[in-house]
């Protein structure tokens, strides 16, 4: 009878044991590596820096949105309650535009590197029913709340005039003295580095010069 009782409150608590550790969580502003840079009725931007061997909490995504890798670095990724997925390497001026398929994606990364990992991760808080035809260049890539233009920039050359008709935000992936002059010949040059972005929610015609000594990338993602 003893043992029968033993048995009886093992079994139990042992249920417990495994329900309590199911993987939980929390939403990606609110994951501790994850660093909120800007906040408004459009766009989260956050950056995600991750040392060397670490991992971050699970976190949940839940809305369209656009990841710029800015550091060379090895890191593998696990959805939620699967195994973790294959390593993959990353590299500053990567992208990718992401489409959420279902009510939310939930995943960590683990840095398996020697390096930081260090992407930027711009959430796109509203998908819109009849997005913009209108392009500002050739699009890099998209998904169904916005349009990435990808400029590559060596010392000295100037990408073509383009306008946006859309908010948009325009990322620095490398250091870079960036000139930006408007039709009617207003002009403006400014050193920006890597990870340095601006959200502008204005209609700009503008084309984009680098005038320093070394290559640049420069990333603009356009709301649709």
């Amino acid at each position: 009878m003893k043992l029968g009782l033993v048995s009886l409150f093992v079994l139990p608590a042992m249920l417990v044991a495994q329900q309590t550790s199911l993987p939980t969580s929390v939403p990606v502003e609110e994951e501790p590596l994850h660093k909120v840079l800007l906040k408004n009725d459009s766009v989260i931007v956050l950056k995600l820096t991750l040392p060397p061997g670490q991992s971050t909490q699970f976190h949940t995504h839940t809305h369209d949105r656009v990841a710029i890798e800015l550091s060379t670095a090895e890191i593998t990724q696990q959805k939620i309650n699967e195994p973790e997925g294959p390593k993959t390497a990353t590299k500053p001026g990567n992208f990718s535009a992401l489409t959420l398929t279902d009510a939310s994606y939930t995943h960590r990364v683990h840095n398996v590197g020697k390096t930081p990992y260090e992407v930027l991760d711009i959430e796109l808080l509203h998908r819109p029913e009849n997005p913009s035809t209108a392009l500002a260049a050739t699009v890099a890539a998209e998904n169904p709340s916005a349009r990435i233009y990808n400029w590559v920039l060596p010392p000295g050359v100037t990408a073509p005039m383009h306008a946006h008709g859309r908010p948009y935000v325009i990322v620095s992936i490398t250091e870079i003295n960036l000139a930006m002059a408007s039709p009617d010949g207003q002009s403006a040059a400014q050193g920006v580095g890597p990870g340095d972005f601006r959200f502008v929610d204005a209609k700009v015609t503008h084309n984009l010069g680098n005038v320093s000594t070394a290559p640049g990338q420069i990333i603009e993602v356009e709301l649709k």
